[in-house]
């Protein structure tokens, strides 16, 4: 089964959908939080609230002592005598509030724990007598847990229904995204194919136009310009085969074979050698044991490797050298590395990334561009579900690093 590979655009897309779910989480979750929060504060200050107008009227209830409220623990002083509810035994749960309100203190409000329970307690005088009442917290605790509790459970089960939500509406807002990068690639594979007959012929004829005036003795100027609409039209036609490529690619990724990525390395500098001769340019291969095979497109990579060898020769003057080194990373994930290597005028390290722009052109070297070929270059290996890099410094030369996933041993 083979994996499905799809554009940088494609990929972009997929994570601003991924971000859209997020982000609609993320916000739900916050507003759920929010939420929970003021609930907990307005039941807390409820419960405080009631709590303590309950023990004021039991402090004011002359009964109390005898016939307590529910889930209240009475004491009372007087003339040194300490009285508590029939419930109670041993001293006050706050006896030096009670020691304080008696001897002529203001209301106490504290709160005490005994027995493993928590109590909030209200101290103060009923006329001659001085009263202490204890709200057991136990039963307030337990519903504040409970609800506390369902706040958790109904916002997990909020935010999983807001990633859902989120998820269907960011299909929804990036299908049009979806839509029109596939009717792009359509476009662009659509008119490369159509181009490419009608740019063929050209090149031939312009080519024919050449030799014409060449052998019929034309004037020079004439013969000059022919050459260079030879290779107009030869670089027009490699244009338009890199975007047919790259949109194959991209819609069909099942063209993937076994590559021998140092086999198409030798082969693209062995068609270069008469060039390189011609310029005084050393052009050389490096490799390891291997093996070096990875799953791609033959053509694909070839003219990949090519785009970069083409951009390292127009940037390496006469006695330069350029190496096309091949060797295997064997490791979690084995992969294969390609190093185009020069040492010719370099890179500024802050244009590294730059360079791979649509239409972007370097600032030295007169190789065939920096632009559309290095960034259709870039979207070939990546579409190789592979990285293209560049490093280098101005003066010293420059490296371009193909590194695609190798494939398994036969077998596996």
């Amino acid at each position: 089964m083979t994996s499905r590979r799809s554009t940088p655009e494609q990929a972009l897309i997929r994570r601003t959908a991924r971000r859209i779910t997020l982000q609609t989480a993320a916000l739900f979750a916050v507003c759920l939080v929010a939420l929970a929060a003021l609930a907990a504060v307005f039941i807390l200050r409820a419960q405080t609230a009631d709590a303590q107008r309950q023990l004021r009227a039991a402090v004011v209830d002359a009964d109390a002592i005898t016939d307590p409220p529910a889930g209240i623990l009475i004491y009372e002083s007087a003339d040194g005598r300490v009285r508590a509810s029939a419930e109670l035994h041993g001293q006050p749960l706050d006896a030096a509030a009670l020691a304080s309100v008696e001897a002529g203190g203001p209301t106490v409000a504290s709160e005490a724990t005994a027995g493993g329970r928590e109590y909030q307690l209200r101290t103060q005088r009923r006329g001659e007598v001085t009263v202490q009442a204890a709200l057991d917290l136990t039963g307030q605790n337990r519903e504040r847990h409970r609800l506390i509790s369902g706040l958790m459970v109904a916002g997990g089960v909020g935010i999983v229904i807001a990633i859902a939500i989120g998820s269907v509406t960011a299909r929804r807002a990036v299908r049009p995204l979806e839509q029109a990068s596939l009717r792009q690639q359509r476009f662009v594979a659509d008119a490369s194919h159509e181009l490419r007959t009608p740019l063929t012929q050209a090149h031939l004829r312009a080519q024919l136009l050449q030799r014409s005036l060449r052998d019929g003795g034309a004037h020079p100027e004439l013969a000059e310009e022919a050459g260079r609409l030879v290779n107009s039209t030869r670089e027009l036609g490699d244009i338009v085969e890199e975007l047919l490529i790259s949109a194959q690619l991209s819609a069909d990724p099942t063209t993937m074979v076994p590559v021998d990525l140092a086999q198409v390395a030798h082969d693209v500098v062995d068609a270069e050698q008469a060039r390189v001769r011609e310029r005084g340019v050393l052009l050389s291969t490096r490799g390891d044991g291997g093996p070096h095979v990875v799953p791609g497109s033959p053509t694909a990579l070839r003219r990949v490797l090519n785009a970069l060898v083409d951009n390292a020769i127009g940037h390496v003057d006469a006695g330069g050298h350029i190496t096309v080194a091949v060797h295997r990373h064997d490791g979690h994930a084995p992969t294969v590395v390609c190093d185009v290597i020069d040492d010719g005028r370099g890179i500024d390290p802050g244009e590294t990334e730059k360079i791979f722009e649509r239409f972007t052109r370097g600032a030295h070297g007169s190789g065939r561009r920096f632009g559309i070929g290095l960034a259709l270059a870039r979207e070939v290996i990546e579409a190789h579900d592979g990285t293209l890099t560049a490093t280098g410094r101005e003066g010293v030369g420059a490296t371009f690093r193909i590194v695609l996933p190798a494939s398994p041993p036969p077998g596996r």
